[in-house]
């Protein structure tokens, strides 16, 4: 085995460390009712997936499945109940109704995206770069709560951070396997939850207008292609089939409350409410990272950043009243940490193995305290 191939090998053990490390976090009392995190919200998908399950049980009381479809009705249609049905169909099989299903999900929805977390941190940075990146995402408290809760949005960002990554591959290297990827990528983000709509069409502007110039991306049916995809998984849900109260929901808490995006008062209590579950270090860290990024990194970065700032702009009620709002940046930081990652590491590699020791401690530290 080669230097080369063994470092390799040990860095992909640290990464399955942290991801099993990552995942038995999250199923900490796994079977504890769903009243840790946003309970109403939990408990709307409990009951829709109730609903769903009742209505495929074949030999279901006739009384109980009727109350069940009422109640599952009541519940407002804002995204396709994809999880839902996934954990409807789980209790299916395994022939009783038990909520927990749902957590153990959406835990690994967001082990899956912190895989690809690593391999788009490495693909910008370096391993050590990578490995800050996933680190974030894994351990941060706030993500720790939220990816583990009865809601479509761990899904949604795990879709997320597989569109980043695939649209990054295409931006090295355009090609239609990518565009496909990059497409039913994004278009499952946006289906899973509209409000992804923002990072991904700004993150996919930023890097087409990057690798190929505004001219050559009209120009490019790769381009053209790739569009379609995104849209029409939820043209096909949300127009042909009619079936969302998503109109409500933007005339009730995007144009009826508008007027706060010209209050200074909102970017400060906005900015507060964000740096309280995220750490505002960390933030600024991670601004920075964006700022001393490679070209092509940065316009990733920059794309998503904007895509995230331009959706806080679309829901300024939610952006400082309901903390799994913010649960999409999450990965962003991680990404936006990567180069900053990669720079500490290497002056740490030129210190004494008794001050990386020290410094290994202090970052252990950094994760297990919180």
């Amino acid at each position: 085995m080669t230097a080369e191939s063994k470092k390799s090998w040990l860095a992909w053990l640290l990464v399955f460390i942290m991801l099993t490390a990552g995942l038995g976090i999250r199923l900490f009392d796994l079977t504890d009712p769903p009243l840790d995190f946003h309970p109403t919200r939990q408990l709307r998908g409990a009951i829709i997936a109730r609903g769903i399950y009742y209505k495929i049980l074949p030999d279901a009381d006739p009384q109980l499945q009727q109350m069940a479809a009422f109640y599952a009705e009541t519940m407002g249609k804002f995204e396709p109940p994809i999880l839902e049905t996934l954990v409807a169909y789980t209790y299916r099989l395994m022939g009783n109704e038990s909520v927990w299903v749902a957590r153990l999900y959406s835990s690994l929805f967001w082990i899956i995206g912190g895989v690809f977390i690593y391999l788009l941190g490495r693909r910008m940075t370096s391993t050590a770069g990578a490995m800050t990146a996933l680190g974030y995402y894994l351990f941060l408290p706030f993500a720790v709560q939220a990816s583990r809760s009865f809601q479509p949005d761990p899904m949604m960002v795990m879709w997320l951070v597989i569109f980043t990554y695939a649209l990054y591959q295409w931006g090295e290297k355009p090609s239609w396997k990518w565009t496909v990827i990059t497409g039913v990528a994004g278009g499952l983000a946006i289906l899973t939850k509209p409000v992804a709509v923002y990072i991904v069409a700004a993150a996919a502007v930023a890097v087409v207008l990057y690798t190929l110039g505004l001219s050559k991306s009209l120009r490019r049916g790769e381009v053209w292609v790739m569009l379609l995809l995104m849209a029409i998984p939820s043209l096909g849900y949300y127009f042909l089939l009619g079936r969302s109260d998503a109109g409500d929901y933007i005339a009730n808490w995007t144009i009826a409350l508008s007027h706060l995006i010209i209050e200074p008062a909102f970017y400060v209590r906005w900015l507060s409410f964000v740096q309280n579950w995220m750490s505002f270090p960390i933030i600024l860290l991670a601004l920075i990272g964006v700022v001393i990024a490679s070209p092509r990194n940065k316009a990733l970065l920059c794309g998503l950043w904007v895509g995230y700032f331009i959706y806080g702009l679309t829901l300024p009620y939610q952006m400082y009243t309901h903390n799994y709002y913010h649960l999409q940046l999450v990965p962003i930081l991680g990404l936006s940490l990567t180069t900053v990652g990669q720079v500490v590491y290497a002056h740490l590699r030129e210190q004494s193995k008794l001050w990386m020791s020290v410094s290994a401690a202090v970052m252990l530290l950094a994760v297990i305290f919180p």
